[in-house]
């Protein structure tokens, strides 16, 4: 089950004197080196076709240790990184612009096999043609833009952490996409069932992480130990990087996000404006019938983050559409 979690940590909590250190003992990534060569025999076997792994790559800190990580295993089995994965950078439109340089101007620059994927729809087109903002019960943003389709038949590497949230705290290193419940691939026998393993594997999406179990201290101990770039970002007091404005980051960090990145704030509210003049009928009125208090894309905003305004404007309304307003956030799971 992997090591128990330890309290958060933080690039700032880090040896600065570390990287000058000689060579240190990293136990906690040789088993995550063995894992992705575990994983490149399985995918080998079924594509000897010579098809690539797929390593989701978003320029985080765990994405850095995943992309190092896996690059020690390719030369420990005497080929490169690009030689066994694709390694994919999945352009969101909403991403902090440090993260997007870092990602186009380090990373892409040392190792310009990264491929930066544009998709075919920004967030603000995607916010007008679903009719509503990102929520956190309906996070089709995420679906579209973050996550990384899985190799079909093969293997896709993440930086997923057990540690990250509760959700994640019951993943496993190895596990097939599309099941009820993740499920750890194990052959164990010769026979009919091992035959019929086999055949699944070549049909299915297949996920290793890598680094699991580690926890943020060993995120930032293999970091700065083997002096690896990362986004300034984590320097300046973030720890976790990821879409602005995202609902599942909280409250909190969401009001961050915006007083970091006013052009982001209003390129919001122009958007819900947009989506309040074109989406007529849409979900905000079929969910508040023909009282919804939206009085323009601020309002939508206000009420998107929580804003008191918003409840200091619409005090009637809420006493009795309050449910319906506020349900997508206190149903919504926490990442």
């Amino acid at each position: 089950m992997g090591r128990k979690p330890k309290e958060k940590w933080s690039a700032k909590d880090e040896n600065p004197q570390l990287s000058l250190m000689p060579e240190l003992e990293f136990q906690y990534v040789d088993v995550a080196v063995e894992r992705v060569k575990m994983a490149w025999g399985f995918h080998h076997m079924m594509n000897p076709d010579g098809k690539k792994m797929l390593l989701a790559f978003s320029g985080g800190k765990d994405s850095v240790c995943l992309f190092f990580v896996a690059k020690q295993a390719a030369e420990e089995m005497g080929m490169k990184l690009e030689d066994i994965c694709r390694v994919q950078y999945n352009v969101t439109t909403v991403d902090p612009p440090e993260l997007v340089y870092f990602v186009r101007d380090v990373m892409k620059k040392q190792y310009p096999f990264i491929q930066m994927k544009h998709p075919e729809k920004t967030m603000w087109q995607l916010i007008v043609e679903k009719h509503q903002p990102p929520l956190r019960n309906s996070r089709y943003c995420c679906a579209i833009l973050k996550e990384t389709s899985s190799v079909r038949g093969g293997y896709t590497l993440t930086g997923v952490r057990r540690s990250e949230s509760w959700k994640r705290s019951s993943r496993d290193d190895f596990e097939v996409r599309g099941k009820t419940k993740a499920q750890r691939i194990l052959l164990n026998d010769n026979g009919e069932d091992r035959r019929k393993d086999e055949y699944c594997m070549t049909k299915e999406s297949h996920i290793c992480n890598p680094i699991i179990d580690w926890t943020d201290e060993d995120v930032w101990h293999f970091i700065k130990g083997k002096n690896l770039p990362y986004c300034e970002l984590y320097d300046k007091g973030w720890d976790r990087l990821g879409c602005l404005g995202c609902p599942l980051a909280g409250e909190k960090n969401q009001r961050r996000d915006f007083e970091a990145y006013p052009r982001y704030k209003q390129q919001y509210i122009r958007t819900f404006q947009k989506m309040l003049d074109v989406a007529r009928g849409g979900w905000y009125r079929k969910e508040l019938a023909s009282s919804a208090p939206f009085l323009d894309g601020q309002d939508v905003f206000d009420w998107w983050t929580h804003d008191p305004a918003f409840i200091e404007r619409h005090q009637d309304e809420l006493s009795e559409y309050k449910n319906v307003l506020f349900e997508a956030f206190d149903n919504g799971d926490d990442g």
